[in-house]
């Protein structure tokens, strides 16, 4: 049974191949090579697309998890199972670090008479130095990350504090400036008003998400009972080896600390995140339609060629071949289309998902080429207003993100849709008798 199978493999496999042979010329080879050629490009823009929008969306998604909202957030640890959730979290190889910090909220006032509200984190000085992601995130773009606690700075033991640049640009304020916390929400040992909270700005920071640029500032931790009030919580950042495999990991620790309230990231920003997954899909619908438009064609052209073939079919027929069998030959041909186009694609893809910027750079030097030599021709006056288009560069700056999943699926899509047109043709194999086909031959 198992050598009849191979037999007849092997049968269908020769059969399309001859019929391929043959048709090297006319509609058939040009419909057969453009059928590849769109699924080859459908696949390609497809990854290349979900690629730059992955890059474009995690440059924000990062910034918030290791900024902001980190990957948990536990609360309402006791101070006598503090020491037994430190060594427990030592002891979960899934976490990579646990940051102590305090909140609240402020309306900070510049020198300029400029405010803002603002989120006053209060956290250790090590962070930037003992958290990768944080690290790698918060780029220092004029002084230092100096909260204060550092002997060897000039800030020492002074109220020193870190804004995000968009909050220094709207503030006025520059490093050595001064700013003032007129508003601080906190416990109810401390004023709401003060004009006395005075803070030294030591470093300003730049993220990748914007909210953070203009709503964050940063503040040792040891001043946190001091201006947050004795009855303000503390609160424990954690990061693990794989942010969307954190929910294990939180339901190990409300096992062993019942008391304690652990939240996800997925909890922070929901509307946020929701919206870029549902931008995302919306994305890969329209520019799936590619493959439908691909397999509308394929399986008219597949019709075509059944009809064209119906001689040789019913000669195959006469001679035993069964009908299931004819029926693959052509299925066998759409699945070769779409194979050698998806997997061709697929690399295409990748490779250009690799070098987007270098793409992106050369795009640039095009359209300004174009642009130029149009101007020149219509309206010379006009060139030295010519430059090239800045989103290109912007675009350009983006790290494209390839998840080989994402790959895998489109790459899966482009050989099925094909195969899916193909199925679907080939009933019409037969519709005729063979002693019919052979009359009118």
């Amino acid at each position: 049974m198992k050598i009849k199978k191979i037999t007849s493999l092997s049968w269908i496999s020769f059969v399309s191949k001859r019929f391929a042979s043959v048709d090297t010329k006319g509609r058939t080879a040009v419909t057969s090579f453009l059928a590849t050629l769109g699924i080859c490009v459908g696949v390609m823009t497809l990854i290349v697309v979900i690629s730059v929008m992955n890059g474009f969306q995690m440059s924000f998604i990062d910034s918030i998890l290791e900024i902001s909202s980190f990957h948990a957030r536990v609360q309402n640890i006791n101070q006598e199972y503090e020491n037994d959730f430190l060594d427990f979290c030592d002891e979960n190889s899934q976490i990579l670090s646990v940051t102590p910090f305090y909140e609240a909220q402020a309306l900070m006032a510049g020198e300029k008479n400029g405010t803002s509200s603002v989120i006053i984190r209060a956290i250790p000085q090590n962070i930037y130095q003992n958290d990768v992601g944080f690290h790698k995130e918060i780029q220092i773009m004029e002084g230092d990350f100096d909260l204060g606690d550092n002997e060897k700075t000039q800030y020492f033991e002074r109220n020193a504090i870190v804004l995000g640049y968009s909050l220094a640009n709207h503030l006025g304020v520059i490093v050595g400036d001064t700013v003032n916390l007129l508003m601080l929400s906190g416990s109810s040992d401390i004023e709401l008003f003060s004009e006395d909270r005075i803070f030294t700005v030591t470093g300003i920071f730049s993220c990748g998400y914007q909210e953070i640029n203009s709503g964050y500032a940063f503040v040792s931790i040891n001043k946190a009972k001091e201006y947050f009030g004795k009855e303000s919580k503390k609160n424990y950042g954690l990061k693990f080896a794989h942010y969307d495999r954190e929910m294990k990991t939180i339901n190990q620790i409300q096992k062993k600390f019942p008391n304690c309230k652990a939240d996800s990231w997925r909890n922070y920003n929901r509307s946020f995140f929701s919206a870029l997954k549902v931008e995302k899909n919306m994305l890969m619908f329209l520019v799936a339609l590619i493959f439908i438009v691909v397999a509308v064609n394929i399986y008219n052209g597949m019709r075509r060629i059944v009809y064209e073939r119906k001689s040789e079919i019913a000669v195959l027929s006469a001679l035993g071949a069964k009908k299931w069998a004819i029926k693959a030959v052509f299925i066998f041909k759409g699945f070769a289309s779409g194979f050698f186009g998806a997997i061709v694609g697929m690399f295409l893809g990748i490779l250009i998902a690799h070098n987007s910027d270098i793409v992106f750079k050369i795009l640039s030097k095009i359209m300004f080429f174009i642009q130029y030599i149009f101007t020149a021709i219509t309206e010379p006056e006009n060139l030295i207003y010519i430059q090239e288009n800045s989103t290109y560069r912007i675009y350009a700056e983006i790290p494209a993100r390839i998840f080989p999943k994402e790959v895998a699926i489109i790459t899966i899509f482009g050989i099925i849709s094909p195969l899916i047109a193909s199925w679907a043709a080939s009933k019409n194999v037969l519709k005729m008798t063979v002693s019919e086909v052979l009359r009118y031959e």
